[in-house]
């Protein structure tokens, strides 16, 4: 095939690709974060979108102790939690925080409802957070946005990535 056929057939190519919508603007891949929910003791747990997903997580109690596999560390916040309302199709993951007086969080994880066990929809379970400071602690909060919710970043695929995803971690220093 001669250059000049090839190059002739470029532009027609190229609007075949463009009326059957391949040419979509992939750089217009946005990421958007959602807002953090209010931390409490019992939480009603939220999808990105900030809709009820019809489960509560709650802190039933927590102590500091020495973590019995380190327990020349010191103390630790250990915690006691449940999950109501499960139906065992979703598994939802919130993140906990012992906080100080003022709500200032001071060591936080998440929490998956899969690790919990119990009978259906009251699933029950206890964790671990290590602080700094323990004697600050005065307490343990959940927060209620789903960390399971796992969607692509535009980074990760600029294709079909993008759109609304849960909030940053909670972090040590962050006003609850």
């Amino acid at each position: 095939m001669s250059p000049v056929r090839t190059r002739a057939g470029v532009p027609s190519a190229l609007l075949m690709l463009a009326l059957s919508g391949c040419s979509s603007h992939w750089g217009d891949c946005t990421d958007t974060s959602a807002e953090r929910g209010e931390a409490g003791v019992r939480v009603q747990v939220e999808d990105v979108s900030g809709r009820a997903l019809g489960v509560f997580a709650e802190v039933v109690d927590w102590r500091l102790e020495p973590h019995p596999q380190v327990p020349s560390e010191g103390d630790q916040v250990n915690f006691r939690y449940r999950f109501d309302g499960t139906d065992g199709m979703s598994e939802p993951a919130v993140d906990a925080c012992a906080v100080d007086e003022e709500r200032v969080a001071l060591g936080c994880q998440t929490v998956d409802s899969v690790l919990a066990s119990g009978p259906e929809g009251d699933l029950t379970g206890d964790d671990w957070l290590a602080v700094e400071h323990p004697e600050q602690v005065a307490g343990v909060l959940f927060i209620p946005n789903d960390r399971s919710y796992i969607g692509q970043t535009c980074e990760d695929d600029i294709k079909d990535g993008g759109g609304l995803h849960p909030p940053e971690p909670a972090r040590v220093g962050d006003q609850l």
